[in-house]
């Protein structure tokens, strides 16, 4: 084999390797633990390996998770639980003990990624305008622990930041509600100066089941063939675009180098059970076409593909009762809810 490859013309091996899969484009998924029948946080690291999963999203800083984590090569998105936002906020020492005890002490075992300060915080809680400093600490901290710049920090925002979303409004008219702006246009102008991206939690499925009458099935899926909008030079075949085009956009318009901040779709998925158009087929079917599909960018960020978390690796029991529970990709016995496969 070797052979034969050494025989190649070197223009044939360069478009040989073009051809092969980019691991730095592996889906990732939330691994939330809000479920009394979950396995162990080391069966669960091993299912994401045996399953090709290159990214994880975990929402609190467990040790048993992070020990797990060490030396799996998983890239990790790591939250700043809520109740110690204000603290790291107000106290450069907090920051410093929490970086320490969660991240130093099993970097570069565990491949931090991102640092998230909060989930979906922004109009939804006071802690809101303590966001921004906590993320300056925490950098802070981090580069006195001599990691700066390898660990970006954020925050995970979710769709209702913004105003009138699809059907109301078009991307190009993407703009955030006036109380998030003044949160946001600061953090943004963050995050331009630290290349971090802005997380961003989207779900076609709200968007799809208040607005039935509206929005075909298919466009929610990626199954659509003709098109869903046309704004401007731009056309759409899908909700997922529109909606992330829309943040986007109102990046953009927050603040002048809003274009320069990617986003990282920290969340995404759909429903198997419980709720109006969950059901296994539609849930299989929108995961499986979203890791295809983010390869490919959006129309405004056509070719650049978006790094997105499926949400979620189970389901879990002690949310709330209805479709709630029933996001997961594998049922707490390891056994998948539906096949998928996360590379293509």
């Amino acid at each position: 084999m070797m052979k034969i490859i050494l025989g190649f013309p070197l223009t044939v091996l360069l478009i040989l390797l073009l051809l092969l899969p980019d691991v730095g484009e592996a889906i990732g998924v939330c691994y939330g633990t809000n479920g009394n029948n979950l396995p162990v946080a080391s069966e669960v690291v091993s299912l994401y390996k045996s399953n090709d999963i290159g990214g994880m999203r975990i929402y609190n800083t467990d040790g048993a998770t992070l020990n797990s984590l060490k030396g799996s090569n998983i890239e990790v998105i790591m939250e700043v639980a809520e109740v110690d936002i204000i603290n790291i906020a107000k106290y450069k020492k907090a920051a410093k003990g929490w970086v320490k005890y969660n991240v130093i002490n099993f970097w570069p075992a565990v491949k931090f990624k991102y640092i998230s300060v909060g989930n979906e915080l922004i109009l939804n809680n006071s802690i809101e305008k303590y966001i921004l400093q906590a993320i300056k600490n925490i950098e802070a901290a981090l580069s006195i622990a001599g990691v700066g710049g390898m660990i970006k920090v954020s925050t995970a925002v979710d769709m209702g930041v913004l105003y009138k979303l699809y059907p109301k409004r078009p991307p190009s008219r993407g703009v955030f509600l006036k109380s998030a702006a003044t949160y946001l246009k600061p953090i943004i102008k963050h995050l331009a100066k630290t290349s971090a991206p802005l997380l961003f939690n989207v779900y076609p499925y709200f968007t799809y089941i208040k607005n039935k009458a509206q929005i075909p099935l298919e466009y929610a899926m990626f199954n659509a063939s003709g098109t869903l909008v046309t704004d401007g030079q731009y056309s759409y075949n899908n909700l997922f675009d529109v909606l992330v085009d829309s943040m986007y956009v109102a990046m953009e318009k927050a603040s002048s180098d809003g274009s320069q901040v990617p986003i990282v779709v920290s969340e995404s998925g759909w429903p198997s059970r419980k709720g109006d158009s969950a059901n296994i087929t539609n849930a299989q079917t929108y995961n499986s076409n979203l890791i295809h599909h983010v390869k490919k960018g959006t129309p405004r960020r056509s070719g650049k593909p978006i790094e997105t978390y499926i949400f979620a690796m189970f389901n879990e029991n002690q949310n709330p009762a209805g479709y709630e529970r029933h996001w997961g990709l594998f049922y707490p016995n390891k056994n998948p809810v539906y096949p998928i496969n996360f590379y293509c």
